[in-house]
This record gives structure tokens, C-alpha cells and sequence, in this order.
């Protein structure tokens, strides 16, 4: 299927900014909003920091982008969507990678307690060294 197809499946209007954001994500996963900029920027150079903001916004409320935020970075922007994968994120660099859920079906954890709740994903995120800070020293 295409972005314009996917696109017009869920809702959306195709415009050149939002098949820019989303062919930049398609060869770059873990993008923030500043690098989702740089990257549309070489097809579209006058689009706006806000449109790219609002096309990031609109497209993770869509769910067509997976919006992650490790804690004490900025939010960061994937295609990779539907399935139930965790993130690893390098202390040194902020590099991230995806970690699949390896253990059993979503939500891959079952919590002591749901307060009620119908779990249906789990976010995990794992924290070490890439092995380029490793090898860096």
C-alpha cells in the first residue's frame, strides 16, 4: 500500500508535508521532531518547524506513527506501529533500537495488578551503552 493510500484509509488529506514526514521515517525510525524536520527539509525546504509538528501530531493520533519518549530526551517518531515491540536506549549517544517482545502475546508483561484495568501494551525500555560509546570508552 502507499502513503497516499494509507493516508486516505485513515482519514487524512494527502499533502506534500505529511508524505514527507512519512517517507522520512520510513529510512530513518527514532527520528525527534527536529531530525523528522532536517530529513523533510530536502524534499520540501520552505515547510515550517509547525507544520512538521502538526503532521507528526496528526499522524501518531492516526496511528500511523508510534510516538516514544525515553526519559530525559525528546520525543522521538517511528513507523513501526501495531505490534507490541520495547525500545533500547544508549546512555552515552541516546541511540535507539527496537527490542522485540520476546516472551509470550501482548502485552509481554502481566503486571501484580491492573487497578481494574484491561492492559493491552506494555512500554518497556531498556538503558545501557551502544556499543559505539562501549568501544569509545
Amino acid at each position: 500500500m502507499t502513503d497516499t493510500d494509507l493516508l486516505r484509509q485513515h482519514g487524512l488529506r494527502v499533502t506534500a508535508p505529511r508524505l514527507a514526514v512519512l517517507d522520512a521515517l520510513e529510512g530513518h525510525a527514532h527520528l525527534d521532531a527536529d531530525g523528522v524536520l532536517q530529513q523533510v527539509r530536502t524534499t520540501l525546504p520552505t515547510v515550517s518547524v509547525q507544520a512538521v509538528y502538526d503532521v507528526l501530531h496528526a499522524l501518531a493520533d492516526a496511528g500511523l506513527l508510534r510516538r516514544i519518549e525515553p526519559a530525559g530526551h525528546p520525543a522521538r517518531y517511528e513507523r513501526r506501529t501495531g505490534d507490541n515491540h520495547h525500545h533500547v536506549v544508549c546512555h552515552g549517544c541516546g541511540a535507539v533500537d527496537d527490542v522485540d517482545c520476546a516472551v509470550g502475546h501482548a502485552p509481554c508483561l502481566t503486571p501484580s495488578s491492573t487497578s481494574g484495568f484491561e492492559v493491552e501494551t506494555a512500554e518497556v525500555t531498556f538503558w545501557g551503552m551502544c556499543p559505539t560509546c562501549r568501544s569509545a570508552g
